[in-house]
């Protein structure tokens, strides 16, 4: 592991040239990880499993990051590994290790599918994804992230377990007027069908099949996307008095995840 001498702190420049750093393959190792905490869950405390979840990650980032010791702002993930710690960060909040609103038979149903599926379909139930619809041009793929709810958008999550069709406030609105049924406005039937017929199209290629929801924004059944969003904004932010979305948690976001992992990464 090469060092230098950066201001009088030693610098990890993370194996820069390891073979194992550039060909990691991080999708594949957030997937075994994951199977690897399932397993766990069989003879540990949920609790035990979460922390060694998060002392592998801590110790994969001191390995392989770039920084200097005990400074933050340097620390840096090279491309091979920057997306794994959010893969981490879902993975703690997903219901394979939170068991919250989860009967004894459904948890161990969401363990033993993620054992047996391919990497591809095991990373979309640790990361869902989401699509963003709205009059603005084709669907986009959206961050799994409390800012992506609009009122004048819908949204596509795929947990594997569940499809969710989500109408922002003023979409649920038109369509309760009506407004599709009206020639005039066949622009605004189109994108209420758009993310329904992909989430068919899903649902027909999948097997189990996923559980189906159609819900609108504020409504009880909006928790299905809700619960998997980032919480980049709470009942407790500031920015949650502005009009926009909140999540209403408790649980750490993204961002605060990352200050606290680069933190304990840089330490000597």
């Amino acid at each position: 592991q090469t060092k230098k001498i950066e201001e009088g702190h030693p610098a990890n420049t993370g194996m820069s040239h390891s073979p194992i750093k550039q060909s990691f393959d991080q999708e594949a190792a957030a997937v075994l990880t994951a199977r690897m905490a399932v397993a766990q869950t069989e003879g540990d405390d949920v609790g035990d499993v979460l922390r060694w979840v998060d002392r592998s990650l801590i110790r994969l980032c001191s390995k392989f990051a770039d920084y200097v010791a005990d400074d933050v702002n340097s620390f840096r993930l090279s491309p091979e590994f920057a997306l794994y710690p959010q893969f981490m960060f879902h993975l703690r909040r997903s219901q394979f290790l939170q068991l919250f609103n989860s009967s004894p038979d459904e948890a161990a149903y969401y363990r033993y599918v993620l054992l047996r599926e391919n990497t591809t379909n095991s990373l979309v139930m640790i990361q869902p994804t989401l699509l963003s619809y709205s009059f603005n041009g084709p669907p986009q793929a959206a961050l799994l992230d409390a800012e992506s709810v609009r009122p004048d958008t819908i949204l596509l999550l795929d947990t594997f377990f569940h499809v969710v069709v989500f109408h922002g406030e003023t979409i649920a609105a038109w369509r309760e007027e009506r407004y599709h049924e009206q020639e005039e406005h066949a622009a605004f039937r189109a994108l209420l069908e758009a993310p329904q017929s992909d989430a068919q199209l899903i649902m027909d290629s999948r097997f189990p099949v996923p559980r189906y929801i159609v819900c609108d924004q504020h409504k009880s059944e909006a928790r299905f996307l809700m619960a998997k969003l980032n919480p980049s904004v709470t009942h407790n932010s500031d920015a949650g008095l502005g009009g926009v979305t909140t999540v209403n948690t408790d649980d750490v976001s993204l961002r605060v995840f990352m200050e606290h992992l680069m933190k304990l990464a840089v330490q000597p």
